[in-house]
């Protein structure tokens, strides 16, 4: 089952808390059946994510508020490199996603992040209007650095994809998206990662079984909400 909203469709996103240990067995258990990500080379890439917030943090707080339905922008780049930037809007209503996206140039991401966002306005992408109402209206502005790194698995029917995100990290933001040596912390214990399980129609019986987890529990966990309170811990906000 899947829901549409007007145009958008909707899909399925599950996430669990799982150690090391459990992601190994179910790596190899997926890997004799199902391709990793064509896009992961060496079976991995790393993602680093710069969110934008309000300046009451609205985002943060209708999460931990339990809002059913909202929003986070973000601008998104793939192993250190401005090969690939991308605008991102993933709204949540339950455990349903949908996410748009549109591709920027270093130089457009660069006039974001410095709060100069007219230039949205001439791009046809729903994403990127959308931005520029909320920039224009909410003064919306990057709050945290979520840096981690993916092991993809896809399925093409019912269009799932199973992700494993490691050693997930909170960045103080310095100005660039592209600094290695951007100083960032790990925002969960030794071992923990999160399993992300998206589809669209259905999850096929035979991927349900391979993803018994024995210690594995359903969580609605945040990346944005773990990693902006590691970076206000680190700043000593809380």
């Amino acid at each position: 089952m899947y829901m549409r909203s007007e145009t958008q469709l909707f899909r399925h996103e599950l996430k669990f808390f799982i150690d090391s240990s459990e992601m190994a067995v179910l790596v190899n258990r997926l890997g004799a059946v199902i391709p990793r990500d064509a896009n992961a080379g060496s079976g991995e890439y790393m993602i680093r994510s710069l969110y934008f917030d309000d300046m009451f943090e609205s985002a943060y707080e209708e999460k931990l508020a339990g809002v059913e339905k909202r929003k986070k922008y973000r601008i998104r780049i793939y192993n250190y490199s401005d090969s690939i930037i991308k605008l991102e809007c993933k709204q949540k209503q339950g455990q349903y996603i949908h996410k748009m996206s549109a591709v920027l140039s270093r130089e457009e991401a660069d006039s974001i992040i410095a709060g100069d966002y007219g230039f949205l306005l001439g791009r046809n992408e729903t994403v990127c209007r959308q931005f520029y109402i909320e920039c224009a209206g909410r003064k919306m502005v990057p709050k945290v650095v979520v840096d981690y790194d993916r092991v993809p698995f896809v399925f093409p029917y019912g269009d799932v994809r199973i992700t494993f995100d490691c050693g997930i990290r909170a960045g103080l933001f310095n100005g660039t998206l592209y600094d290695r040596q951007l100083p960032v912390a790990e925002v969960l214990e030794p071992g923990q990662l999160i399993m992300e399980v998206k589809f669209t129609q259905y999850l096929p019986e035979f991927i349900r079984s391979l993803l018994c987890v024995s210690d594995g529990e359903y969580t609605a966990y945040s990346k944005y909400t773990i990693c902006l309170e590691k970076k206000k811990e680190l700043s000593g906000l809380i």
